[in-house]
């Protein structure tokens, strides 16, 4: 590892630090695989105290586990942590924490579903990350690793987030979502005699993808622990190319601050932009690249036809959709229990 990775992660650990301290909001990436009794009613507990401290975000809540995307004054974040934290069943869980403007959500959601992250691989028998699933990686120990000419790197999100950045040299695979993976193992099936890198934005899909892939007979299988956020924080981002997709109102963050570079382009015109927007028109809502021209021209719009929607939303510059917003209480709080 070169001198000047360590110094840019070290410095970017320094700064993070000092933004931590004067951060009025900070937003939390965070999953954990852990077995939920009554995860329904657990689900709406946890919406009540979410709200009470003041977070807006998203999380969803399975009999697997939790899968989570908070955002909220700073010490609305630590008592969340906290009370995460304090429960024993949740004790391993990582929090990924970034420091923004403003809060990443408007409102809190908080809803129970059969999958933290839907995979259609349901059967616990099969496919459990508690029980088996890919090696985990550091950052630095994938940075070292990701280039050798034993080893593949695979992405394991869909085209939206891959063709928005996605590390060099990696393979991506055509796919709308992640519950597609599973129909695109055969695909793969060359690889079986390398070590298999897979990576995601935070690790959470990781842990099925890469268990699926061993059930599948794929020998020699790893995955970025954390994900890209992890890796952008603790190894600079190197060789990650273009932006990170994220599901709040940022839609994109950069993570390389070693060797960025930008990959995507613009739907409409094909000039290179990393603006990633949802589609003004309600029915499309599609994720895609548009630069700031094509923008104001198409008025957020993927297409003509959907420009000409009756039900087509006002664009305002930043191609994120919301409904009411939630006041957002960035007053101290309480802990309390989740």
């Amino acid at each position: 590892m070169s001198c000047f990775i360590i110094f840019a992660a070290a410095l970017n650990a320094v700064c993070s630090g000092i933004n931590e301290f004067m951060s009025k909001y900070q937003t939390l990436l965070y999953y954990c695989y852990t077995t939920i009794q009554n995860a329904e009613q657990f689900a709406a507990d946890h919406l009540k105290f979410c709200k009470s401290i003041g977070l807006t975000g998203r999380i969803i809540v399975a009999d697997e586990g939790l899968n989570g995307t908070v955002s909220g004054a700073p010490e609305a974040c630590q008592a969340y942590m906290d009370a995460v934290m304090a429960d024993e069943r949740f004790a391993k869980t990582e929090f990924k924490i970034d420091n923004v403007d403003e809060p990443s959500f408007v409102k809190m959601h908080v809803r129970y579903k059969s999958e933290i992250v839907h995979s259609g691989l349901r059967d616990p028998q099969i496919i459990n990350p508690n029980i088996r699933t890919g090696k985990h990686l550091e950052p630095v120990d994938f940075l070292a690793m990701k280039d050798r000419d034993d080893v593949v790197i695979l992405d394991v999100r869909s085209n939206y987030e891959h063709s928005l950045g996605k590390f060099k040299n990696a393979i991506t695979l055509d796919i709308e979502n992640f519950r597609d993976f599973p129909d695109k193992i055969n695909e793969l099936a060359q690889y079986k005699d390398k070590k298999i890198l897979t990576y995601c934005t935070g690790g959470i899909k990781c842990e099925k993808a890469s268990a699926l892939l061993l059930q599948e007979g794929f020998e020699d299988v790893y995955q970025l622990h954390g994900g890209i956020i992890k890796y952008g924080k603790e190894a600079g981002g190197e060789d990650f190319e273009g932006k990170c997709y994220v599901f709040d109102n940022r839609l994109a963050v950069d993570v390389n601050s070693v060797n960025p570079v930008t990959i995507s382009t613009c739907r409409n015109c094909g000039k290179t932009t990393d603006k990633m927007i949802n589609c003004a028109n309600p029915e499309c809502n599609e994720h895609f690249t548009q630069c700031e021209e094509c923008g104001t021209q198409m008025e957020g719009c993927c297409s003509a036809e959907c420009q000409t929607h009756p039900r087509k939303r006002v664009y305002d510059g930043t191609g994120y959709y919301v409904k009411v917003p939630q006041p957002v209480n960035v007053k101290k709080v309480k802990v309390a229990e989740a």
